[in-house]
Protein backbone atom coordinates (compact mmCIF):
# COMPACT_ATOMS: atom_id res chain seq x y z
CA UNK A 1 0.00 0.00 0.00
CA UNK A 2 1.76 3.57 -1.39
CA UNK A 3 2.33 6.10 1.36
CA UNK A 4 1.25 9.90 1.31
CA UNK A 5 4.27 11.57 2.52
CA UNK A 6 4.36 13.90 4.82
CA UNK A 7 6.11 17.68 4.83
CA UNK A 8 9.14 16.27 6.84
CA UNK A 9 9.93 13.50 4.89
CA UNK A 10 9.30 15.08 1.48
CA UNK A 11 11.46 17.84 3.01
CA UNK A 12 14.71 15.55 3.75
CA UNK A 13 15.71 15.25 -0.12
CA UNK A 14 15.71 18.95 -0.70
CA UNK A 15 17.47 20.10 2.73
CA UNK A 16 20.45 17.22 1.06
CA UNK A 17 20.38 18.89 -1.97
CA UNK A 18 20.38 22.43 -0.63
CA UNK A 19 23.18 21.35 2.05
CA UNK A 20 25.00 19.50 -0.85
CA UNK A 21 24.87 22.78 -3.25
CA UNK A 22 25.82 25.12 -0.62
CA UNK A 23 29.37 23.23 0.21
CA UNK A 24 30.13 22.51 -3.15
CA UNK A 25 29.61 26.07 -4.14
CA UNK A 26 31.91 26.98 -0.59
CA UNK A 27 34.44 24.38 -2.32
CA UNK A 28 34.80 24.54 -5.41
CA UNK A 29 33.31 28.35 -6.28
CA UNK A 30 32.26 29.53 -10.02
CA UNK A 31 33.15 25.93 -11.25
CA UNK A 32 30.55 23.81 -8.85
CA UNK A 33 28.41 23.95 -12.03
CA UNK A 34 31.25 21.81 -13.83
CA UNK A 35 30.22 18.13 -11.81
CA UNK A 36 29.69 19.09 -8.31
CA UNK A 37 26.38 20.32 -8.54
CA UNK A 38 25.46 17.34 -11.15
CA UNK A 39 26.94 14.29 -8.24
CA UNK A 40 24.67 16.45 -5.86
CA UNK A 41 21.42 16.19 -7.63
CA UNK A 42 21.97 12.75 -8.91
CA UNK A 43 22.96 11.93 -4.65
CA UNK A 44 19.47 13.90 -4.01
CA UNK A 45 17.43 11.69 -6.65
CA UNK A 46 18.81 8.74 -5.30
CA UNK A 47 18.31 9.74 -1.77
CA UNK A 48 14.10 10.28 -2.70
CA UNK A 49 13.86 6.79 -4.75
CA UNK A 50 15.03 5.21 -1.11
CA UNK A 51 12.60 7.02 0.75
CA UNK A 52 9.88 6.97 -1.94
CA UNK A 53 10.56 2.59 -2.71
CA UNK A 54 11.30 1.48 1.17
CA UNK A 55 9.32 3.89 3.50
CA UNK A 56 6.75 5.09 0.91
CA UNK A 57 6.21 2.03 -0.59
CA UNK A 58 6.51 2.36 -4.13
CA UNK A 59 7.46 0.35 -7.21
CA UNK A 60 11.18 0.94 -8.11
CA UNK A 61 10.84 0.38 -11.81
CA UNK A 62 7.55 2.81 -12.01
CA UNK A 63 9.67 5.21 -10.18
CA UNK A 64 12.53 4.99 -12.12
CA UNK A 65 10.47 5.47 -15.46
CA UNK A 66 8.36 8.36 -14.68
CA UNK A 67 11.65 10.15 -13.12
CA UNK A 68 13.42 9.41 -16.61
CA UNK A 69 10.34 10.32 -18.45
CA UNK A 70 10.76 13.89 -16.80
CA UNK A 71 13.33 14.42 -18.77
CA UNK A 72 11.80 14.43 -22.25
CA UNK A 73 10.40 18.57 -20.79
CA UNK A 74 13.80 18.99 -21.41
CA UNK A 75 14.70 17.71 -24.46
CA UNK A 76 13.76 21.16 -26.30
CA UNK A 77 16.02 22.94 -24.04
CA UNK A 78 18.97 20.51 -24.60
CA UNK A 79 18.50 21.08 -28.29
CA UNK A 80 18.41 24.61 -28.66
CA UNK A 81 21.51 24.47 -26.49
CA UNK A 82 23.14 22.55 -28.36
CA UNK A 83 22.36 24.52 -31.68
CA UNK A 84 23.20 27.68 -29.70
CA UNK A 85 26.52 26.39 -29.19
CA UNK A 86 27.24 25.60 -32.83
CA UNK A 87 25.34 29.53 -33.79
CA UNK A 88 27.97 31.11 -31.27
CA UNK A 89 30.96 29.47 -33.03
CA UNK A 90 30.02 29.96 -36.47
CA UNK A 91 28.47 33.17 -36.05
CA UNK A 92 32.20 33.99 -34.58
CA UNK A 93 33.90 32.49 -37.54
CA UNK A 94 31.64 34.42 -39.96
CA UNK A 95 32.64 37.94 -38.30
CA UNK A 96 29.01 38.48 -37.14
CA UNK A 97 29.64 38.76 -33.27
CA UNK A 98 32.94 40.47 -34.14
CA UNK A 99 31.42 43.28 -36.36
CA UNK A 100 28.76 43.73 -33.58
CA UNK A 101 31.19 44.43 -31.18
CA UNK A 102 33.39 46.87 -33.37
CA UNK A 103 30.87 48.90 -34.06
CA UNK A 104 29.10 48.72 -30.83
CA UNK A 105 32.35 50.02 -29.05
CA UNK A 106 32.68 52.69 -31.71
CA UNK A 107 29.21 53.69 -30.75
CA UNK A 108 28.39 53.64 -27.55
CA UNK A 109 29.18 55.90 -24.80
CA UNK A 110 30.75 54.29 -22.09
CA UNK A 111 28.49 56.48 -19.30
CA UNK A 112 25.13 54.93 -21.13
CA UNK A 113 26.31 51.80 -22.03
CA UNK A 114 24.46 49.61 -19.41
CA UNK A 115 21.34 51.23 -19.85
CA UNK A 116 21.38 51.10 -23.28
CA UNK A 117 22.21 47.20 -23.57
CA UNK A 118 19.16 46.62 -21.36
CA UNK A 119 17.16 48.93 -23.65
CA UNK A 120 18.37 46.61 -26.44
CA UNK A 121 17.78 43.55 -24.93
CA UNK A 122 14.09 44.48 -24.05
CA UNK A 123 13.35 45.64 -27.88
CA UNK A 124 14.95 42.77 -29.23
CA UNK A 125 13.30 40.28 -27.07
CA UNK A 126 10.25 41.72 -27.10
CA UNK A 127 10.05 41.87 -31.21
CA UNK A 128 11.18 37.44 -30.70
CA UNK A 129 9.45 36.45 -27.44
CA UNK A 130 12.86 34.99 -26.31
CA UNK A 131 14.97 35.56 -23.70
CA UNK A 132 17.35 32.56 -25.11
CA UNK A 133 17.62 34.32 -28.81
CA UNK A 134 18.38 37.07 -27.46
CA UNK A 135 21.09 36.40 -25.13
CA UNK A 136 22.67 34.03 -27.60
CA UNK A 137 22.73 36.41 -30.45
CA UNK A 138 23.27 40.38 -29.21
CA UNK A 139 23.77 39.45 -25.87
CA UNK A 140 27.22 37.98 -26.64
CA UNK A 141 28.01 40.88 -28.27
CA UNK A 142 26.81 43.26 -26.03
CA UNK A 143 29.09 41.27 -23.13
CA UNK A 144 31.90 41.79 -25.86
CA UNK A 145 31.67 45.44 -25.93
CA UNK A 146 31.21 45.92 -22.30
CA UNK A 147 34.55 43.76 -21.58
CA UNK A 148 36.50 46.33 -24.39
CA UNK A 149 34.63 49.11 -22.44
CA UNK A 150 36.39 48.09 -19.26
CA UNK A 151 32.63 47.61 -17.54
CA UNK A 152 32.34 44.35 -15.14
CA UNK A 153 30.96 41.48 -16.86
CA UNK A 154 28.71 40.67 -13.90
CA UNK A 155 26.80 44.20 -14.66
CA UNK A 156 26.70 43.69 -18.60
CA UNK A 157 25.61 40.29 -17.55
CA UNK A 158 22.85 41.94 -15.10
CA UNK A 159 21.78 44.48 -17.44
CA UNK A 160 21.24 41.39 -20.67
CA UNK A 161 19.04 39.49 -18.45
CA UNK A 162 17.12 42.34 -17.39
CA UNK A 163 16.71 43.21 -20.48
CA UNK A 164 15.96 39.76 -22.05
CA UNK A 165 13.67 38.70 -19.35
CA UNK A 166 11.34 41.89 -19.34
CA UNK A 167 10.71 41.59 -23.56
CA UNK A 168 10.61 37.94 -22.96
CA UNK A 169 7.43 38.22 -20.16
CA UNK A 170 5.59 41.11 -22.21
CA UNK A 171 5.86 39.26 -25.38
CA UNK A 172 2.73 37.64 -27.04
CA UNK A 173 5.18 35.48 -28.75
CA UNK A 174 6.88 33.97 -25.74
CA UNK A 175 6.00 30.15 -24.52
CA UNK A 176 5.86 31.21 -20.77
CA UNK A 177 3.90 34.56 -21.96
CA UNK A 178 1.24 32.13 -23.35
CA UNK A 179 1.80 29.08 -20.35
CA UNK A 180 1.18 31.18 -17.54
CA UNK A 181 -2.47 32.24 -18.36
CA UNK A 182 -2.81 29.08 -20.39
CA UNK A 183 -2.49 27.46 -16.90
CA UNK A 184 -4.35 29.84 -14.96
CA UNK A 185 -7.38 30.12 -17.19
CA UNK A 186 -6.86 34.00 -18.22
CA UNK A 187 -6.72 35.59 -21.57
CA UNK A 188 -3.10 36.02 -22.95
CA UNK A 189 -3.58 40.13 -23.64
CA UNK A 190 -5.42 40.47 -20.42
CA UNK A 191 -2.07 38.89 -19.09
CA UNK A 192 0.20 41.01 -20.73
CA UNK A 193 -1.86 44.13 -19.76
CA UNK A 194 -2.16 43.50 -16.22
CA UNK A 195 1.58 42.64 -15.87
CA UNK A 196 2.78 46.31 -16.97
CA UNK A 197 1.85 46.64 -13.09
CA UNK A 198 4.58 44.81 -11.94
CA UNK A 199 7.26 44.32 -14.77
CA UNK A 200 6.75 48.54 -15.42
CA UNK A 201 7.98 49.85 -12.37
CA UNK A 202 10.86 46.66 -11.78
CA UNK A 203 12.12 48.02 -15.77
CA UNK A 204 12.12 51.02 -14.94
CA UNK A 205 13.55 50.91 -11.62
CA UNK A 206 16.42 48.99 -13.27
CA UNK A 207 17.05 51.45 -16.09
CA UNK A 208 17.42 53.75 -13.24
CA UNK A 209 19.91 52.03 -10.92
CA UNK A 210 21.70 50.93 -14.36
CA UNK A 211 21.93 55.13 -15.22
CA UNK A 212 23.57 55.56 -12.01
CA UNK A 213 25.97 52.32 -12.32
CA UNK A 214 26.95 54.17 -15.68
CA UNK A 215 28.79 57.21 -14.07
CA UNK A 216 31.16 54.98 -12.55
CA UNK A 217 32.05 53.32 -15.84
CA UNK A 218 32.36 56.07 -17.88
CA UNK A 219 34.72 58.78 -19.55
CA UNK A 220 38.20 58.46 -17.18
CA UNK A 221 37.86 54.94 -15.82
CA UNK A 222 38.07 53.69 -19.57
CA UNK A 223 41.47 52.84 -21.51
CA UNK A 224 41.16 54.62 -24.72
CA UNK A 225 44.79 52.66 -25.79
CA UNK A 226 43.39 49.10 -25.00
CA UNK A 227 39.93 50.20 -26.87
CA UNK A 228 42.02 51.01 -29.91
CA UNK A 229 44.08 47.66 -29.65
CA UNK A 230 41.10 45.76 -29.53
CA UNK A 231 39.74 48.06 -32.72
CA UNK A 232 42.79 47.07 -34.55
CA UNK A 233 42.63 43.42 -33.56
CA UNK A 234 39.03 43.09 -34.55
CA UNK A 235 40.11 45.11 -37.96
CA UNK A 236 43.42 42.93 -38.07
CA UNK A 237 41.65 39.70 -38.04
CA UNK A 238 38.17 39.71 -39.22
CA UNK A 239 36.43 41.05 -42.27
CA UNK A 240 33.78 43.21 -40.50
CA UNK A 241 30.90 44.88 -42.76
CA UNK A 242 27.29 46.39 -41.76
CA UNK A 243 26.43 43.53 -44.59
CA UNK A 244 27.06 40.95 -41.63
CA UNK A 245 23.92 42.25 -39.72
CA UNK A 246 21.69 40.57 -42.54
CA UNK A 247 22.27 37.27 -40.26
CA UNK A 248 21.14 38.02 -37.06
CA UNK A 249 18.26 40.13 -38.58
CA UNK A 250 16.89 36.74 -40.96
CA UNK A 251 17.21 34.73 -37.42
CA UNK A 252 14.58 37.81 -35.56
CA UNK A 253 12.36 38.09 -39.01
CA UNK A 254 11.92 33.60 -38.34
CA UNK A 255 11.20 34.34 -34.51
CA UNK A 256 8.85 37.05 -34.94
CA UNK A 257 6.93 35.39 -37.31
CA UNK A 258 6.51 32.11 -35.55
CA UNK A 259 9.13 30.19 -36.27
CA UNK A 260 10.19 27.90 -33.50
CA UNK A 261 13.70 28.70 -32.59
CA UNK A 262 15.07 25.11 -32.77
CA UNK A 263 14.82 25.13 -36.89
CA UNK A 264 15.22 29.33 -36.37
CA UNK A 265 18.64 28.72 -34.61
CA UNK A 266 19.48 25.79 -37.03
CA UNK A 267 19.10 28.21 -39.55
CA UNK A 268 21.06 30.93 -38.06
CA UNK A 269 24.02 28.09 -37.56
CA UNK A 270 24.35 27.74 -40.91
CA UNK A 271 23.30 30.74 -42.20
CA UNK A 272 26.54 31.41 -40.17
CA UNK A 273 28.88 29.00 -41.65
CA UNK A 274 27.71 30.34 -45.36
CA UNK A 275 28.37 33.65 -44.54
CA UNK A 276 32.10 32.59 -43.69
CA UNK A 277 32.99 31.34 -46.54
CA UNK A 278 32.13 34.20 -48.21
CA UNK A 279 33.11 37.07 -45.72
CA UNK A 280 36.31 35.45 -44.10
CA UNK A 281 38.44 33.48 -46.88
CA UNK A 282 41.55 34.42 -45.66
CA UNK A 283 40.45 34.16 -42.13
CA UNK A 284 39.47 30.46 -43.09
CA UNK A 285 43.09 29.85 -44.82
CA UNK A 286 44.85 30.79 -41.53
CA UNK A 287 42.73 28.51 -39.54
CA UNK A 288 43.01 25.65 -41.76
CA UNK A 289 46.71 25.86 -42.17
CA UNK A 290 47.29 28.02 -45.13
CA UNK A 291 45.67 25.26 -46.88
CA UNK A 292 43.05 25.93 -49.68
CA UNK A 293 40.43 23.66 -50.51
CA UNK A 294 36.85 21.93 -50.21
CA UNK A 295 38.19 19.56 -47.44
CA UNK A 296 39.98 21.70 -45.74
CA UNK A 297 37.20 24.28 -45.66
CA UNK A 298 34.43 22.15 -44.74
CA UNK A 299 36.83 20.95 -41.35
CA UNK A 300 37.20 24.75 -40.38
CA UNK A 301 33.92 25.26 -40.79
CA UNK A 302 32.29 21.78 -38.84
CA UNK A 303 35.09 21.74 -36.65
CA UNK A 304 34.06 25.45 -35.04
CA UNK A 305 30.05 24.36 -34.99
CA UNK A 306 30.77 21.32 -33.02
CA UNK A 307 34.24 22.32 -31.13
CA UNK A 308 34.22 25.93 -31.24
CA UNK A 309 36.29 29.16 -32.39
CA UNK A 310 40.11 28.69 -31.91
CA UNK A 311 42.33 31.40 -33.33
CA UNK A 312 45.03 33.84 -31.52
CA UNK A 313 44.01 37.07 -32.35
CA UNK A 314 47.11 38.70 -30.98
CA UNK A 315 44.68 40.31 -27.90
CA UNK A 316 44.34 38.76 -24.72
CA UNK A 317 40.83 40.18 -24.38
CA UNK A 318 39.61 38.78 -27.75
CA UNK A 319 40.85 35.63 -27.23
CA UNK A 320 39.23 35.28 -24.25
CA UNK A 321 35.90 36.56 -25.93
CA UNK A 322 35.98 34.60 -29.43
CA UNK A 323 37.35 31.86 -28.83
CA UNK A 324 34.55 29.50 -27.24
CA UNK A 325 31.08 28.13 -28.86
CA UNK A 326 30.64 25.25 -29.79
CA UNK A 327 28.31 21.92 -29.61
CA UNK A 328 30.75 20.90 -27.10
CA UNK A 329 30.96 23.95 -24.88
CA UNK A 330 26.83 22.64 -23.74
CA UNK A 331 27.18 19.68 -22.86
CA UNK A 332 28.18 19.97 -19.52
CA UNK A 333 25.34 22.28 -19.37
CA UNK A 334 22.76 19.39 -20.98
CA UNK A 335 24.74 17.23 -17.99
CA UNK A 336 23.58 19.76 -15.60
CA UNK A 337 19.94 19.54 -17.40
CA UNK A 338 19.89 16.14 -16.86
CA UNK A 339 20.51 15.37 -13.26
CA UNK A 340 18.17 18.20 -12.59
CA UNK A 341 15.36 16.80 -14.30
CA UNK A 342 16.28 13.57 -12.72
CA UNK A 343 15.71 14.77 -9.26
CA UNK A 344 12.60 16.78 -10.11
CA UNK A 345 10.78 13.82 -11.73
CA UNK A 346 11.91 11.83 -8.26
CA UNK A 347 10.26 14.11 -6.06
CA UNK A 348 7.19 14.60 -8.74
CA UNK A 349 6.66 11.16 -8.54
CA UNK A 350 6.60 9.85 -5.09
CA UNK A 351 4.61 12.65 -4.09
CA UNK A 352 6.83 14.67 -1.77
CA UNK A 353 6.54 17.91 -4.34
CA UNK A 354 2.63 17.57 -3.76
CA UNK A 355 2.97 17.24 0.25
CA UNK A 356 5.21 20.60 0.12
CA UNK A 357 2.56 22.72 -1.75
CA UNK A 358 -0.32 21.43 0.11
CA UNK A 359 1.14 22.49 3.22
CA UNK A 360 1.92 25.98 1.64
CA UNK A 361 -1.78 26.31 1.20
CA UNK A 362 -2.85 25.81 4.42
CA UNK A 363 -0.59 29.63 5.36
CA UNK A 364 -2.73 31.40 2.90
CA UNK A 365 -5.26 33.69 4.94
CA UNK A 366 -5.63 36.55 2.57
CA UNK A 367 -4.81 37.97 -1.06
CA UNK A 368 -1.10 39.46 0.02
CA UNK A 369 0.14 36.45 1.82
CA UNK A 370 -1.58 34.56 -1.10
CA UNK A 371 0.40 36.04 -3.63
CA UNK A 372 3.70 35.98 -1.66
CA UNK A 373 2.79 32.20 -1.09
CA UNK A 374 2.29 32.02 -5.18
CA UNK A 375 5.47 33.30 -5.61
CA UNK A 376 7.55 31.56 -2.68
CA UNK A 377 6.20 28.25 -4.24
CA UNK A 378 7.02 29.08 -7.91
CA UNK A 379 10.57 30.11 -6.58
CA UNK A 380 10.83 27.12 -4.50
CA UNK A 381 9.79 24.95 -7.76
CA UNK A 382 12.51 26.82 -9.87
CA UNK A 383 15.27 25.24 -6.62
CA UNK A 384 13.88 22.05 -6.53
CA UNK A 385 12.66 21.13 -10.14
CA UNK A 386 15.41 23.11 -11.98
CA UNK A 387 12.62 23.81 -14.58
CA UNK A 388 10.44 27.18 -15.19
CA UNK A 389 7.76 25.56 -17.38
CA UNK A 390 7.36 23.17 -14.15
CA UNK A 391 7.39 25.92 -11.72
CA UNK A 392 5.08 27.93 -14.17
CA UNK A 393 2.74 24.51 -14.46
CA UNK A 394 2.43 23.37 -10.69
CA UNK A 395 2.00 26.86 -9.57
CA UNK A 396 -0.75 27.25 -11.71
CA UNK A 397 -2.18 23.99 -10.90
CA UNK A 398 -1.84 24.36 -7.18
CA UNK A 399 -3.25 27.65 -6.49
CA UNK A 400 -6.36 28.09 -9.24
CA UNK A 401 -8.71 26.85 -6.89
CA UNK A 402 -7.60 29.70 -4.10
CA UNK A 403 -7.67 32.26 -6.49
CA UNK A 404 -11.34 31.23 -6.84
CA UNK A 405 -11.66 31.07 -3.22
CA UNK A 406 -10.97 34.53 -2.40
CA UNK A 407 -12.56 35.84 -5.99
CA UNK A 408 -9.76 36.66 -7.77
CA UNK A 409 -9.52 36.96 -11.44
CA UNK A 410 -7.32 34.60 -12.82
CA UNK A 411 -5.31 37.14 -14.58
CA UNK A 412 -3.80 37.95 -10.89
CA UNK A 413 -2.32 34.57 -10.39
CA UNK A 414 -0.71 34.50 -13.67
CA UNK A 415 0.91 37.52 -13.18
CA UNK A 416 2.22 36.20 -9.95
CA UNK A 417 3.16 33.03 -11.67
CA UNK A 418 5.15 35.05 -14.00
CA UNK A 419 6.64 37.12 -11.63
CA UNK A 420 7.99 34.21 -9.21
CA UNK A 421 8.76 31.73 -11.63
CA UNK A 422 9.41 33.34 -15.41
CA UNK A 423 11.83 35.89 -13.84
CA UNK A 424 13.73 33.58 -11.25
CA UNK A 425 14.32 30.91 -13.17
CA UNK A 426 17.56 32.66 -14.54
CA UNK A 427 19.10 33.11 -11.27
CA UNK A 428 18.89 29.50 -9.88
CA UNK A 429 22.26 28.25 -10.95
CA UNK A 430 21.40 24.57 -11.41
CA UNK A 431 18.06 25.76 -13.33
CA UNK A 432 18.08 25.09 -17.22
CA UNK A 433 17.50 28.73 -17.95
CA UNK A 434 20.34 29.75 -15.37
CA UNK A 435 22.45 27.20 -16.98
CA UNK A 436 21.85 28.32 -20.71
CA UNK A 437 22.52 32.30 -19.68
CA UNK A 438 25.40 31.34 -17.68
CA UNK A 439 26.82 28.79 -20.40
CA UNK A 440 25.99 31.08 -23.28
CA UNK A 441 27.56 34.20 -21.73
CA UNK A 442 30.72 32.55 -19.79
CA UNK A 443 29.58 34.53 -17.23
CA UNK A 444 29.07 32.71 -13.73
CA UNK A 445 24.98 32.58 -12.47
CA UNK A 446 26.45 33.95 -9.13
CA UNK A 447 28.55 36.47 -10.97
CA UNK A 448 25.53 39.00 -12.89
CA UNK A 449 22.87 37.56 -10.05
CA UNK A 450 23.52 40.83 -7.85
CA UNK A 451 22.90 43.10 -11.08
CA UNK A 452 20.06 41.30 -12.81
CA UNK A 453 17.59 43.83 -10.82
CA UNK A 454 14.92 43.45 -12.71
CA UNK A 455 14.42 40.25 -11.66
CA UNK A 456 15.12 40.57 -8.17
CA UNK A 457 12.57 43.50 -7.87
CA UNK A 458 9.65 41.74 -9.90
CA UNK A 459 8.63 39.42 -7.04
CA UNK A 460 8.91 41.98 -4.65
CA UNK A 461 6.74 44.60 -6.32
CA UNK A 462 4.47 42.16 -7.31
CA UNK A 463 3.76 41.07 -3.56
CA UNK A 464 3.65 45.00 -2.83
CA UNK A 465 1.19 45.71 -5.23
CA UNK A 466 -0.70 42.86 -3.89
CA UNK A 467 -0.55 44.36 -0.57
CA UNK A 468 -2.31 47.48 -1.76
CA UNK A 469 -4.91 46.12 -3.32
CA UNK A 470 -4.29 48.06 -6.58
CA UNK A 471 -5.10 46.09 -9.81
CA UNK A 472 -6.26 42.91 -7.79
CA UNK A 473 -9.25 42.70 -9.63
CA UNK A 474 -11.89 40.58 -9.03
CA UNK A 475 -13.51 37.51 -10.97
CA UNK A 476 -15.70 39.12 -14.13
CA UNK A 477 -18.78 36.49 -14.45
CA UNK A 478 -19.12 37.33 -18.58
CA UNK A 479 -14.58 36.72 -18.57
CA UNK A 480 -14.07 34.67 -16.01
Amino acid sequence: MIKKPSVLISLIPVIILVVLLSFNVYVFGDNSSYGPNQLALLFSALVTAVIGVFYLKHDYREVESKAIGSISMAMQAMFILLVVGSLIGTWILSGVVPSMIFYGIKLINPSIFLPVCLVICCIVSLATGSSWSTVGTVGIALLGIGSALGIPEGMVAGAIVSGSYFGDKMSPLSDTTNLAPAMAGADLFDHIRHMVFTSGPAIILSFIIFAVLGFFYGGDSIDSSNVDSILNAIDKNFYISPILFILPLIVFILVKFRVPALPSLLVGTILGGLFALIFQPELIKILSGETQGFIKTYQVILSTAFDGFKHDTGNEVLNKLFNRGGMSSMLNTVWLILMAMIFGGMLEVTGMLESIALSILKMVSGVTSLVASTIGTSIFLNITTSDQYISIVLTGKMFKDAYKKQNLAPKNLSRATEDGATVTSVLVPWNTCGAYFSSVMGVATLTYLPFAFFNLLSPIISIIVAASGKTMEKIDPDKD
